[in-house]
């Protein structure tokens, strides 16, 4: 994998935990924890940061290292890690993400996982936070189009659920973090296809028929993507 991600939360444990949860779905991201105080306290720790974006970079060197994404919890994490980046060499490579530190790390791990690069990590992270109905951020930063329900889709697809969970935590990651590297605008049932939280408030379950709706140059590669992991079960019984 070619994008790294590193939790900076001002709890140890709460790091380690979002790590732990996002490696489950993501086994070959490189994802480190910077949790706590450097004596094991509550709060954050720039020596901790740095070390790690070090480190995560280091390590997916070897893959060929694009960028890293940062998640934060709370305010003072989010000024550590700015103040970590004054002190990198090359800090054009790694990426803030404005997202949950859970679900949006999720979503990137899931992101980074299927091959996207740094800008499309961010964006799957960032797309966690959006209310469902609303088009997450571009991965350039930028909005999405204003409407992309104002036109005919350029794809469409339906597709029924046949897992017996139907659409919960790891489905939902799986299906915004693909998306989110894909040039497409994408709804599923009205919500945003790259909105892990927005699929998951669909409380769709097994027998569910899912609308997918997409524009854009990769509008039948998208619809393609969801239909293939609906129809297999997103490898669940």
């Amino acid at each position: 994998m070619t994008v790294s991600i590193v939790v900076v939360s001002h709890s140890a444990k709460i790091a380690d935990g979002a790590v732990e949860l996002a490696a489950q779905m993501a086994p070959d991201v490189v994802i480190l924890p910077a949790g706590g105080t450097d004596d094991g306290r509550i709060g954050t720790s720039l020596e901790k940061v740095l070390a790690a974006l070090e480190a995560a970079s280091g390590q997916a060197a070897g893959a060929g290292a694009e960028g890293t994404v940062v998640l934060t919890d709370l305010g003072s994490a989010v000024m550590t890690a700015e103040s970590a980046l004054e002190f990198l060499e090359n800090p054009e490579g790694v990426l803030l993400a404005d997202a949950p530190l859970v679900e949006g790390l999720v979503a990137a791990a899931v992101a980074a996982q299927g091959g996207a690069d740094v800008q499309a990590v961010r964006k799957a992270a960032e797309g966690a936070g959006i209310p469902a109905g609303q088009p997450a951020p571009a991965a350039g930063g930028t909005d999405h189009l204003e409407s992309p329900t104002s036109a005919a889709p350029d794809f469409t697809g339906d597709f029924e659920l046949v897992n017996q969970a139907g659409m919960h935590a790891r489905p939902a990651a799986k299906v915004a973090g693909g998306l989110a590297s894909l040039d497409a605008e994408v709804t599923i049932n009205g919500v945003d296809g790259a909105s892990m939280t927005g699929l998951m408030t669909l409380g769709a379950g097994k027998g569910t028929v899912l609308h997918v709706e997409a524009w854009g140059a990769d509008a039948e590669k998208a619809v393609e993507y969801v239909g293939g992991l609906v129809e297999a079960g997103f490898g669940e019984p």
